[in-house]
């Protein structure tokens, strides 16, 4: 009798270890699911979470990275509408006071959306995008405006092609000293 309690207790142990382990797996897995079905939104969210009041882009440089980052969510992600309007609003708080004026917000999110989904239906992404050396942004004044000229390239998929756009962004300084994006073309260079 005690060698079958014994093994009684045996099994008892490994099954109970086993249950244990089994567990143990199981929300390690669940974790990292959860994590990856997260990724897309919490790249868009993290973009959003940027308070541009208090937390403004110091130089050229850095509001067209952040544009970038607005873009390549835009472009690239999911996102539900709510979301897509933020990101839009996020991007109109980089422009200049001119450009906004030229864009009312329906006209802006209307036109963005056919762009948006232009740029979907020719299978397009955008890989990845390039910005000069700091050293490398132009200042100049135009009137009584301080202006910047910096060039971005941009690593875009087609299909299964790849092709690169360079393009040029115009920045003004506003009365609060902040660099707004003025307008932006694709390069001829």
């Amino acid at each position: 009798m005690k060698k079958s309690s014994g093994i009684k207790i045996v099994v008892i142990g490994v099954v109970l270890a086993a249950l244990v382990v089994g567990y143990f797996y199981y929300l390690s897995n669940k974790t990292k699911e959860t994590k990856e079905e997260n990724v897309e939104s919490t790249l868009v969210q993290a973009t959003l979470i940027r308070d541009l009041d208090k937390n403004y882009p110091p130089t050229p440089k850095e509001v067209v990275k952040y544009f970038n980052e607005l873009s390549r969510c835009l472009y690239n992600e999911k996102y539900t509408d709510d979301e897509f309007t933020e990101l839009a609003i996020k991007v109109m708080g980089l422009y200049d006071d001119e450009l906004v004026a030229n864009n009312p917000l329906i006209q802006y999110l209307d036109d963005l959306e056919k762009d948006i989904s232009g740029f979907k239906t020719l299978d397009q992404s955008i890989l990845s995008y390039s910005l000069p050396a700091s050293t490398e942004v132009e200042f100049f004044d135009e009137g009584d405006s301080s202006c910047a000229r910096l060039y971005c390239n941009y690593n875009i998929r087609k299909g299964t092609a790849k092709f690169y756009s360079d393009v040029v962004f115009i920045l003004r300084q506003d009365e609060n000293k902040r660099w707004k994006i003025l307008g932006w073309e694709e390069s001829k260079n």
